[in-house]
């Protein structure tokens, strides 16, 4: 089970007080608008009462006395207060939806922001659809706690409070007749509640459980077409969509048994009402518009007990979403500055790797006592086999990871008491899989940076050997690109990236396996603007292809996470150890055809091909 997971699952520990005193400090920005709802509610809750109390004057005293003129006076005040009530809650509605909306602007920024500052580390073991769900739909959950749950709330109870006080006003013992049944329907109410908590908690866990393997599926269709998984895919999307279906029926079974049991006991109440109202009617120690003002009480009193019971809904439902969010706006997983981290402003001397120790998994060490140099206006190359460790150099200089052991140093600083912004603002990095974002090309090559201009941008793309294409497209530099660069093909993505690097003009360049998925005609045109961009740069490039890397001043060779070679490439040919073996291992037919002719370089090693970049 991922960490994900076991956090679904251990969620609904927390105090229902705990969860909204932190939901009700995103409204604390709009208090002054709250107040006000709040104040309209108070009067609302004066004015509800009011009407079945107009009633009783109307009928025990107007009519019964045929007071014509008062009886036309009283109804004038019943539409008055109608009028003033609809009034106020128009105002009160369209107030909390402005300060439900801002809520929840604020509470989506927040977790984005957040988002942006946590380490790969978290993103390792998180599903994206995970993630996105607590983005949209967990957020959109609360929007209606903030815009009407926690003042409808109150307003209810309000008005129960008034009616209450208006019946005791009329008749106490009617009063404690009709709220004997509270106790049951309390009872009825804690055990839903219980219920229907813990089933929302189930459904919110199966909404992300749909949303990550979705995020999956659709990114993988090509996979799962080509290997014809259609079958074993839709089985798994069948389970996952079950067990929420499941979820969702068991939530309508609650509600279906609670709101007859609170019909039932309201209807068990008005029958005990009238019973024992009926002989006071009778006698004449009752009127009959007090009985007719207390059977509109009695409605209006469970009116809001039901609403109650629909917003607790509401609040259960909104407590199983906060709980994540929460847990994700608690995440600590950052890649830490020191206190004082200043910025960086361009490499001066050197970059230092000195006895580095570090493991995706603490546990599990990936490199082990790694040290060497970099100078500045030097290209260094790290080879080695796959696993060697050789990505990851990249990922501590970019500080996307932390490392356990020893220090990473540019100019003599310590890497951590640099502001990872301002570092990262001096590196441009080209991956294998370049990634581009819906939008043009341009706003992939400039990706929002005001200070490159549109002129910046053709130049970059012209210098590394992008712009012949582009500017064969219809609109060239305006062109749409679909989600992850679709419509390109793999060499032209990469020809974006270069001239992404080289608009940024930075003085640090890192090239991670820039040409190992390309053909061959692109390869050369990719390694004429790789030439283009390493000039007066320092550059550390990645690379299976030792063809790649063979100008380079320095080649580090690692193996199994430790630096075991540093040299140039005629030097490490010398040496025949393990670079050699590499490089005899990719060239065997070139070596064949060497050894057939007897041309052999260094101990057995054919002399390296000159014209090779």
């Amino acid at each position: 089970m991922s960490k994900a997971q076991q956090d679904d699952e251990i969620l609904g520990k927390a105090l229902d007080v705990s969860l909204l005193r932190r939901l009700t400090q995103f409204l604390k920005p709009y208090q002054t608008y709250v107040i006000i709802a709040v104040l309209f509610t108070i009067v609302t809750s004066v004015l509800v009462p009011m009407r079945p109390y107009l009633t009783k004057i109307a009928v025990d005293e107007n009519i019964a006395h045929k007071d014509w003129d008062g009886l036309l006076s009283t109804l004038l005040l019943i539409l008055s207060v109608l009028v003033a009530q609809g009034v106020i809650n128009y105002g009160t509605q369209l107030l909390m939806q402005w300060v439900g909306q801002q809520a929840v602007y604020d509470l989506r920024m927040q977790i984005f922001d957040r988002l942006q500052k946590l380490s790969l580390r978290f993103y390792d073991t998180n599903p994206i659809g995970r993630l996105v769900t607590r983005v949209t739909s967990d957020v959109e959950i609360l929007n209606e706690v903030f815009s009407s749950g926690l003042v409808i709330i109150i307003s209810d109870v309000l008005v129960i409070l008034g009616i209450v006080g208006y019946m005791l006003k009329i008749s106490w013992e009617l009063t404690l007749v009709t709220i004997a049944i509270l106790p049951l329907l309390l009872w009825a109410t804690s055990v839903f509640r219980k219920k229907v908590r813990a089933n929302y908690r189930d459904i919110r866990r199966q909404v992300a459980r749909l949303n990550a393997f979705l995020n999956e599926f659709i990114s993988g269709i090509g996979i799962v077409q080509l290997f014809q998984q259609e079958k074993s895919q839709y089985n798994t999307f069948e389970s996952i969509n079950r067990s929420h279906a499941d979820a969702q029926i068991r939530t309508v079974f609650y509600f279906a048994v609670f709101f007859p049991i609170v019909e039932m006991l309201a209807g068990i109440a008005t029958a005990i009402m009238l019973w024992y109202a009926a002989g006071d009617v009778l006698s004449g120690a009752m009127k009959v518009g007090t009985l007719i003002a207390f059977i509109q009480y009695f409605e209006m009193f469970f009116r809001p007990v039901r609403e109650l019971s629909e917003k607790y809904d509401t609040l259960q439902n909104a407590m199983a979403s906060s709980e994540r969010i929460f847990v994700l706006l608690d995440e600590t997983s950052f890649v830490e500055d020191a206190p004082g981290a200043r910025p960086i402003r361009e490499l001066k001397q050197s970059i230092e790797f000195r006895n580095v120790d570090f493991g995706y998994t603490p546990s599990i060490p990936i490199l082990k006592d790694v040290s060497f140099t970099v100078n500045k206006g030097e290209t260094v190359a790290i080879v080695g086999a796959t696993g060697a460790g050789k990505s990851s150099i990249i990922n501590l200089l970019t500080r996307f990871y932390e490392f356990q052991g020893g220090s990473i140093l540019i100019d003599g600083e310590d890497i951590r008491t640099i502001q990872q912004q301002s570092l990262r603002s001096r590196i441009a990095l080209v991956l294998q899989d370049v990634f581009l974002f819906s939008g043009s090309i341009g706003h992939n090559i400039a990706l929002g940076n005001e200070a490159i201009s549109p002129e910046r941008i053709e130049q970059a793309a012209h210098a590394v050997g992008a712009g012949s294409f582009i500017d064969r497209l219809p609109m060239k530099y305006d062109t749409p690109v679909m989600e992850r660069g679709s419509t390109l093909s793999v060499g032209q993505k990469q020809l974006i990236s270069f001239a992404r690097a080289l608009a940024t003009d930075p003085d640090i360049l890192i090239l991670d396996e820039a040409t190992s998925s390309v053909d061959t005609a692109t390869e050369k045109l990719i390694e004429q603007a790789i030439q283009r961009l390493l000039v007066g740069r320092t550059s550390i490039v990645i690379a299976h292809r030792l063809s790649t890397v063979q100008r380079a001043d320095k080649i580090i060779v690692l193996h199994h996470g430790e630096v075991r070679e540093q040299g140039t490439h005629q030097e490490l040919l010398a040496r025949n150890g393990l670079y050699a073996r590499l490089y005899r291992l990719q060239y065997r037919e070139q070596f064949a055809e060497h050894n057939n002719g007897n041309s052999s370089g260094h101990n057995g090693v054919p002399a390296p091909n000159k014209t090779s970049a």
